[in-house]
């Protein structure tokens, strides 16, 4: 939304995080709609990689090349939103995601010569959006998720892991109120923004797609 500041702000690097029908995507688009210009959104390198053509094989050094591609693809994202007066680039999944989904035998930051450390570094904040249970609203009925309610627990268990000792991580639980769940992410990334941004008005939360389309 159009923002009267006009200042050069130093930026910052958030995350926005979880596992398979959490409803990242969904909140991302809220909050694209509601919030200051100066907060940009990073995509999902998972989807610029797999959509532009890159092979999703299940052998293992298929899964091992695609994390190291993801890997190096976030980097430059970062790198491109960061350059247009960001005040926060809102990244959709972070560096550290990719520990998660790595398949070893090895770690990922020994195969992108690394540290779990320094990728944690490289961030402000991580919100964490909890993956919802089986009775707690998950849903299958997306033809785009392959992962039952048991395998998306478990990916959602190894993304906390992964992002665990991170100083400032946010976590959001599933709620059955979506936009209530969405409107404290919103909370936590307003709260992150320059005063002179924080005094925009935000746009109120209407109603939107719930489901999560994420690549991985």
């Amino acid at each position: 939304m159009t923002c009267a500041c006009t200042e050069i702000h130093p930026p910052k690097r958030i995350v926005l995080t979880g596992g398979p029908g959490a409803g990242k995507t969904a909140v991302l688009e809220l909050m694209r709609k509601t919030l200051c210009k100066h907060v940009k959104l990073v995509p999902e390198a998972a989807g610029v990689v797999f959509g532009g053509g890159f092979p999703r094989g299940g052998e293992l050094e298929a899964r091992r090349a695609a994390q190291r591609a993801i890997f190096f693809v976030q980097r430059e994202l970062e790198a491109a939103v960061l350059a247009t007066n960001a005040a926060i680039a809102l990244c959709d999944r972070g560096t550290i995601d990719g520990f998660a989904y790595w398949p070893g035998p090895d770690d990922l930051w020994s195969a992108v010569a690394t540290s779990h450390d320094d990728q944690l570094a490289r961030y402000d904040a991580v919100i964490h959006l909890r993956t919802p249970s089986f009775d707690g609203g998950y849903n299958q009925e997306n033809p785009l998720r392959r992962e039952s309610a048991a395998e998306a627990a478990a990916i959602d268990a190894r993304i906390a892991d992964a992002w665990a000792r991170h100083p400032r991580r946010y976590e959001v639980i599933s709620m059955p109120d979506f936009l209530a769940k969405a409107a404290r992410v919103i909370e936590i990334v307003r709260s992150e923004l320059p005063s002179c941004c924080r005094r925009h008005p935000i746009a109120e939360l209407g109603e939107t797609a719930t489901t999560e389309e994420s690549c991985r």
